[in-house]
């Protein structure tokens, strides 16, 4: 029989709605990760904390890390050539995947930069040879419906950047054709700001620009478009005799955010050292905008969250108080974690995973609650992710469910898209509560007032009994695989999967690292181990994540792939057989 705590310590609606009225507020700013306001949040969760007497853990409860503000590029990188000066910012621009570089070499023309081997379609553009040199190519794909698909997959910017590094190329310049884009304009800095570059310098430059490097060949953007447009299959790449020097200055921005982090300690004097994690991110979109996640990248307005995912943590604040008022009754600790930038990719979990500040084998459960503020008063159905992933479960969860009053929608797989996931990956039995996806989801209209306080006092009850029952009867969950570790990104979009699931936030190291590998897939079949990293596929290196999906795009079903991996200090070329 679970004991009742005092009054004051229930878990109440007006609580609840309290806690997400004041997280979901316009002053919030939608808590944005490096903002400064999702400290503001931050600091408003430790308070409560501080209020049950919990011990705050890390730095005065706050664990420290850095994200991704995107990547700042410099006034000062500079062009020249041939006594011309180009303009920062009007004549020219590096691109936001560009990598930080100074290049004095001749400058290629090559079509359109494709190097395609297809067997509908074979174009190589880098005839002439590139090694050491600027090569400069046309932006996009000639209009040809009958290799529409092909085309359009090797015209992206970062293709076209690793094919001409592929070619040995020492940096890319894009213009824009006339067909491309009638009113001629520099690459936006803001495109790919964030993300990985792509391995060399990489410029935009304006056609009046162009036409002055192609000056001495008597040729212009025109000319040679009109030209590329009658044969695609032509290569028309030459030497423009022109010697360019420039220099790409592009840095990746950080920006320092937290977890919230406390722990009630347990009073059994063995079962003290095993703990359940009750977890929520408080992030959210801030003022949207492009590659943010909005559903409206083209409007900027503050992105409130109250649902995504103010509601989550308000619930966990108020259960963990509740545990915190029944503290002299559990056996194993409780840790709260608030996350920061989850809608980054997982990163705040992701980090207290890499860097626990308890003993991960000693976890025994974690809790995530993300989006539980729409029940549906009507069906009141509650989808609870995770319960497969003990052994247990199907009797332990059946007893709470059946006293809850609500309609709960099983779900046995470990994998989600949410911070759950990054205990899951670490063989960590989990539970994920969800009330489901609506209209106002990554919207700037998830608004306080659509909450279903009520309901969120429901799922907080439900699982304030779980953590309860585990955490002072000391129930022995046993963890049990239930799918994949993550989301498989090296599969959707392509022919192929070598059956890896690459750790998403892995972004200090060179290669992308194989956080799991699915047994009796290719990887696996080859000897693939979890924690291998991948650093070339078919001699061609892999410096990260989107590289790797570049690499993934040449395969083709059948093939027998040379793997290059990294294992600890030994490297080793496995054959996967696809």
């Amino acid at each position: 029989m679970i004991p009742q705590s005092s009054e004051n310590a229930e878990i109440t609606k007006h609580e609840i709605f309290n806690h997400i009225k004041f997280l979901s507020s316009d002053e919030m700013e939608g808590r944005s990760p490096g903002s400064g306001k999702d400290i503001l949040a931050a600091d408003y969760i430790r308070g409560e904390l501080k209020k049950t007497g919990a011990i705050l853990l890390a730095t005065d409860g706050f664990q420290h890390f850095e994200v991704g503000a995107g990547t700042e590029i410099s006034d000062k990188s500079f062009l020249v050539f041939d006594g011309n000066a180009g303009t920062f910012g009007v004549d020219f621009t590096p691109l936001a995947i560009s990598s930080k570089g100074k290049i004095e070499a001749e400058v290629v023309f090559c079509g359109f930069g494709f190097a395609i081997d297809d067997p509908k379609l074979k174009v190589n553009n880098f005839g002439k040879g590139v090694k050491g040199k600027w090569v400069m190519v046309l932006r996009g794909a000639p209009k040809n419906e009958s290799f529409k698909d092909i085309l359009d997959k090797n015209s992206t910017l970062r293709k076209k950047i690793i094919t001409a590094k592929d070619n040995g190329a020492a940096g890319i310049i894009f213009v824009n054709g006339y067909q491309f884009a009638k009113q001629d304009e520099l690459i936006s800095t803001k495109q790919g700001s964030g993300e990985p570059d792509g391995g060399i310098p990489a410029l935009s430059i304006s056609r009046e620009l162009a036409d002055k490097l192609l000056a001495q060949s008597g040729k212009t953007i025109k000319s040679l478009e009109d030209q590329l447009l009658i044969d695609i299959t032509k290569d028309n790449s030459f030497s423009t005799g022109i010697m360019l020097n420039s220099e790409a200055i592009v840095t990746k921005a950080k920006k320092p955010t937290v977890n919230v982090v406390a722990m009630i300690e347990g009073n059994d004097p063995v079962l003290k050292n095993e703990y359940i994690v009750i977890g929520a991110h408080f992030d959210h979109l801030g003022w949207g905008g492009p590659g943010t996640g909005s559903r409206r990248p083209d409007t900027m307005a503050i992105h409130n969250g109250a649902d995504d995912n103010a509601s989550g943590t308000s619930t966990i604040i108020e259960v963990f108080e509740k545990l915190a008022a029944n503290k002299s009754q559990l056996k194993r600790s409780i840790v709260f974690l608030a996350f920061g930038a989850e809608e980054m990719g997982l990163l705040g979990s992701k980090y207290f995973t890499e860097n626990p500040l308890k003993e991960l084998r000693n976890a025994k459960l974690m809790l995530n609650l993300d989006m539980v503020g729409r029940l549906n008063p009507t069906t009141k159905v509650l989808t609870l992710g995770g319960t497969g992933t003990a052994v247990e479960f199907d009797t332990f969860l059946d007893k709470h469910i059946k006293s809850s009053g609500i309609d709960i929608k099983k779900s046995p797989e470990g994998y989600g898209p949410s911070d759950h996931a990054s205990f899951y990956a670490k063989d960590i039995p989990v539970l994920f509560f969800f009330t489901g996806v609506h209209d106002d989801y990554h919207m700037p209209t998830d608004d306080y007032e659509k909450i279903n306080s009520e309901g969120a006092e429901s799922i907080g009850n439900l699982a304030y009994n779980i953590a309860y029952d585990v955490a002072a009867n000391g129930v022995t969950l046993t963890y049990k695989e239930a799918g994949p570790k993550e989301k498989s990104n090296d599969a959707p979009a392509y022919k192929v999967s070598l059956g890896i699931m690459p750790d998403m936030a892995a972004s200090d190291i060179v290669g992308v690292k194989a956080e799991a590998v699915i047994p009796d897939r290719p990887a696996h079949k080859a000897g693939m181990l979890k924690g291998d990293i991948i650093v070339a596929i078919n001699s061609k290196p892999v410096k990260d994540l989107y590289e790797y999906m570049e690499r993934l795009s040449e395969l083709k079903k059948g093939d027998l792939v040379d793997v290059l991996i990294v294992r600890g200090s030994e490297k080793l070329t496995l054959k996967v057989q696809l």
